[in-house]
């Protein structure tokens, strides 16, 4: 089952972990502002209230979902880091612009990251076409990708079942 990973409890962070919990995953929703979840979510969801998010991507199983989407370009940059020192996870997605991904890549390279590893972080997120900026769009917009994404990943371990 897709265990996808979601930092941020911003208003884009409530409308995906909406929609990701009309779907067959496992969501770990994190973010340090226990005040900013609602009292109830969907059963799929996990809420983790922490001070020490960057933890959570080391206990991730391999073939997660991340998505970073919090308050904080420094925790945003952390997360990636982070994340992008793993090489076995499915998909990572980062909120933001073409400047904010080309600002990271370069940070990133500077700290050692292999330039030809930059294509494994996708930002800015969501399928392409959809303008709207509003929470629940970006949220659709996300969630297609993700399903997108995992549909590739299956195709991809039939195929090698097949060979």
């Amino acid at each position: 089952m897709m265990h996808v990973v979601l930092f941020g409890a911003g208003h884009v962070g409530h409308a995906l972990a909406n929609v990701l919990g009309m779907l067959p995953c496992v969501v770990q929703w994190v973010d340090a502002r226990d005040e900013l979840f609602p009292d109830e979510v969907p059963a799929n969801v996990q809420i983790e209230a922490t001070d020490a998010p960057e933890a959570i991507v080391d206990e991730a199983p391999a073939g997660a979902y991340f998505i970073v989407m919090t308050h904080d370009h420094s925790l945003d940059f952390a997360l990636t880091q982070r994340i992008m020192r793993r090489r076995d996870f499915a998909y990572f997605g980062l909120i933001g612009s073409k400047t904010k991904r080309v600002k990271f890549e370069r940070r990133l390279v500077e700290r050692g990251l292999a330039p030809e590893r930059l294509q494994e972080m996708t930002c800015p997120i969501g399928v392409e076409g959809i303008a709207d900026k509003a929470p629940p769009s970006i949220a659709l917009a996300v969630a297609a990708e993700v399903l997108r994404v995992r549909e590739a990943v299956r195709a991809s371990v039939t195929m090698r079942a097949v060979a």
